[in-house]
């Protein structure tokens, strides 16, 4: 019998490498997908324009019908585009570290950052890291590496793509309810940004999803929680075979 499929989406300005430690908890029961979407890492640039359908369709390429789909940060958003416009790519739907039905308040602290990106990248780059990384347990070398990878963006098309992160919610919110895959939505207890309301609002709107908050974590849980990601993608699966 062939392995279910798991792919997984990885957040702005980031790429697949963002997914190894969780792929590799994974690996021994699923196949996986890990893509890079348009504007990152080997895929080409995202262009002037870009909107969410545009990344998802790109993504969608790469995905097998009946597959489980985890997304991180935007990736999520990627996601949920699919689960509600390609509902037979999508068994199942984990949203890691995702935004929701931001609120006004929210909405203009996203938009900050992207301007801060517009005008002084490298001080957006550090900014990401501390949002993410401060007071955590992460070691150095994978602090340096999401570093290493921010900086290496294409700066024209990180803005193409942080843009969308920052105003697609709005877009999805009033059409979750009608995604029917079986989700999670999974955030850190302290993540600043993609905060626990977020993924309790997500799971509130989706009519088959449940949130879950990882205590002590922030933003980056595929790497600094990776087991936590890899067992509520494994039981959300799991649910769904036993149903």
């Amino acid at each position: 019998m062939s392995r279910p499929t798991v792919v997984l989406l990885h957040g702005v300005g980031l790429d697949r490498t963002m997914w190894e430690p969780t792929a590799e908890l994974l690996a021994d029961r699923f196949a996986l997908v890990t893509p890079d979407l348009l504007g990152h890492g080997r895929n080409r640039p995202a262009p002037a324009g870009t909107t969410l359908e545009h990344l998802a369709l790109d993504a969608a390429t790469g995905i097998p019908p009946g597959a489980h789909v985890v997304g991180f940060s935007l990736g999520a958003l990627v996601a949920q585009y699919l689960a509600l416009h390609r509902p037979e790519l999508v068994a199942t739907l984990t949203s890691v570290s995702s935004v929701c039905r931001r609120t006004p308040q929210e909405r203009e602290q996203v938009l900050e950052r992207l301007r801060l990106a517009r005008t002084d990248f490298e001080a957006a780059v550090s900014a990401s890291l501390r949002r993410w990384y401060a007071g955590t347990d992460v070691g150095a070398e994978w602090v340096g590496r999401t570093e290493a990878t921010l900086r290496a963006n294409d700066v024209e098309s990180f803005h193409n793509c942080y843009r969308v992160f920052a105003t697609a919610d709005a877009d999805l919110g009033p059409d979750l309810h009608r995604i029917t895959a079986p989700a999670v939505a999974v955030t850190g207890a302290d993540d600043p940004g993609s905060t626990p309301g977020m993924s309790r609002r997500l799971a509130a709107a989706l009519p088959n999803c449940r949130a879950a908050i990882v205590p002590g974590t922030r933003h980056m849980l595929p790497v600094q929680r990776p087991g936590a990601v890899a067992d509520h993608v494994t039981a959300l699966i799991g649910d769904t075979a036993h149903a």
